[in-house]
């Protein structure tokens, strides 16, 4: 609950090749727990555009969606994990979010990227300049509530501790594969439990300024 006591709204942020349709049933499962769900389709979806782009497309539909200074949660699924992290870190999400949540993201980075040249793939390989970038300043989530929501047995996240984080709370759900992750009952349940919890209250005004796009990825 935000400060009015009331659930925020909560945005769902999918992955790489995926649209809204794959929260369908996270979306029916946290709608009859009480909340208000949104979520947006980014483009393109397979890989070609670069991920500060896509954050870039979550900005614009937070700022035309809700109200300034509305406080808000984001469950970023994936390669949505890495996209949302960039937008509170460096598009000054971080004044407005006060519950992030990632399924499976590849904070580290994941072998499997490896397997693709298009430039969005290329940030989610280990040591990419842009999760270089992200993971000099991990501490700024710090300033809100942080749950990475993983399972061992992923086969897309290579190895699955790359969803680990030295920051926030660690959870691992033993769901048996990647895309499970948004349908699972045990992450579901999991992802209702971190949106729960309580978060400091802060003083919640107009968001900060967006950053420029700066990073660079080869």
């Amino acid at each position: 609950m935000n400060a009015t006591g009331l659930r925020n709204p909560v945005l769902l942020i999918h992955g790489i090749w995926d649209t809204r349709i794959i929260f369908d049933s996270m979306r029916s499962h946290l709608t009859q727990q009480g909340w208000s769900v949104y979520d947006l389709n980014m483009t393109p979806n397979n890989g070609d555009g670069k991920l500060e782009h896509l954050a870039a497309q979550v900005a614009d539909y937070i700022d035309g969606t809700f109200a300034p200074g509305t406080p808000l949660d984001i469950v970023g699924y994936s390669m949505g994990g890495i996209v949302s992290r960039y937008y509170i870190q460096r598009m000054g999400g971080a004044q407005r979010v006060q519950r992030f949540i990632t399924l499976s993201s590849p904070h580290n980075g994941t072998w499997v990227a490896y397997g693709s040249l298009r430039p969005g793939c290329i940030q989610m390989r280990p040591n990419s300049p842009l999760l270089k970038d992200l993971n000099r300043d991990v501490t700024t989530l710090e300033q809100l509530n942080f749950t990475s929501i993983w399972t061992p047995l992923d086969m897309m996240i290579v190895p699955a501790s790359s969803s680990q984080m030295p920051v926030g709370k660690d959870v691992r759900v033993w769901v048996p594969a990647h895309r499970h992750m948004v349908t699972d009952p045990r992450s579901l349940w999991a992802v209702a439990e971190a949106l729960t919890e309580p978060v400091a209250v802060r003083n919640y005004g107009l968001t900060e300024a967006r950053s420029p796009i700066a990073v660079n990825s080869r």
